[in-house]
């Protein structure tokens, strides 16, 4: 397996470089390289992804993702989207999950307001909002999919009482759902938010387009103790890229206090891709134990640093591993 690291800017270098060292326990013959994209890259360079980078990447079998900072400059084109384009990565995986519930937030992730149409004249600024038939159906597909695997019920996160694009986006996710057996509800995107935070445990799967899925993931985080403790998965046809929800938070960078959670546990998504769920559980219940225990970084109300936590979850992995399986 090729597995490219790309540490991006602000604490995903911190944050990144534990989650690469729990992966390296489960997987050290594994091939690992890194490359160097993002705002920084850009101010050293000229250019935040290179040519070099993009043939790394799309080159590579698993793709693990730090963060980076997008300048409000109308010159810079944002890498994450770029990449999300360009290695046709449809599908944004956000699971939510928590004492009594277990939400996975299935987001479009190439078209809608992200799709990168956009363009600035002299008084005002135009940005397209695509929603495709292919790009609707695929993703429904994939929601329902998960589904099915699950609780067998997909919520379809709209506003379709504004906006005709999300009456077509409504129809298409039902008639996939319907072919696969699953049972929908629609719920508009304002409603939706409130009652994911007020009744977490209604809901299982929850489709969605591209910024309302974005926004909608980022305010569930809220229920596991912010940003920092939230994974994703940007799943295409051929490739995966693994990512923490959180950004580059460039207020935080350097002090060794970011929260390293959400990169370790974008390693559990990773292995569940690979069809490793054993491993995938191991790190989860790692982590689990290194929270129970206190060790914490200050988002959470503790007083650990970034290695400290990462050094404590690879600690407990290698011990749960080292448990000897019971003879049956």
């Amino acid at each position: 397996m090729k597995v490219v690291v790309a540490p991006g800017d602000g604490i995903g270098p911190e944050v990144i470089a534990p989650a690469v060292d729990v992966l390296k326990i489960f997987h050290p013959e594994w091939e690992y390289s890194q490359v160097y994209l993002g705002y920084e890259c850009w101010k050293r360079t000229g250019d935040p992804l290179s040519q070099t980078t993009r043939s790394a990447l799309k080159e590579a079998d698993l793709i693990l993702f730090g963060a980076i900072t997008t300048p409000p400059d109308p010159a810079y084109k944002s890498v994450i989207l770029t990449i999300r384009k360009e290695l046709d990565l449809y599908a944004n995986l956000r699971p939510v999950f928590g004492a009594g519930f277990d939400i996975l937030i299935v987001r479009e992730n190439t078209e809608g307001l992200y799709s990168g149409i956009e363009w600035q004249e002299k008084d005002r600024a135009c940005t397209i909002r695509l929603v495709t038939e292919e790009g609707s159906r695929r993703i429904a597909r994939f929601a329902s999919s998960c589904a099915r695997r699950r609780r067998r019920h997909l919520t379809i996160g709209n506003k379709a009482n504004i906006l005709k694009s999300d009456v077509f986006f409504v129809r298409i996710c039902q008639e996939e759902a319907e072919k696969i057996g699953v049972s929908v509800d629609k719920k508009y995107i304002d409603a939706l938010v409130l009652d994911v935070l007020q009744h977490p445990e209604r809901y299982d799967v929850i489709v969605t387009t591209n910024i309302f899925g974005d926004i909608l993931s980022d305010a569930a985080a809220y229920l596991e103790g912010g940003l920092g403790m939230l994974p994703s998965a940007n799943i295409g046809k051929d490739h995966a890229l693994f990512e923490p929800v959180h950004g580059s938070a460039p207020d935080i960078a350097g002090k060794g206090i970011a929260n390293p959670i959400a990169a370790i546990r974008c390693i559990s998504l990773l292995l569940k891709y690979a069809q490793e769920r054993e491993n995938a559980k191991i790190v989860e219940a790692a982590i689990q134990k290194v929270l129970a225990d206190g060790v914490k970084t200050p988002d959470l109300g503790g007083k650990a640093g970034t290695k400290e936590v990462g050094e404590a979850v690879i600690k407990e992995i290698i011990r749960i591993r080292e448990i000897p399986e019971p003879d049956l």
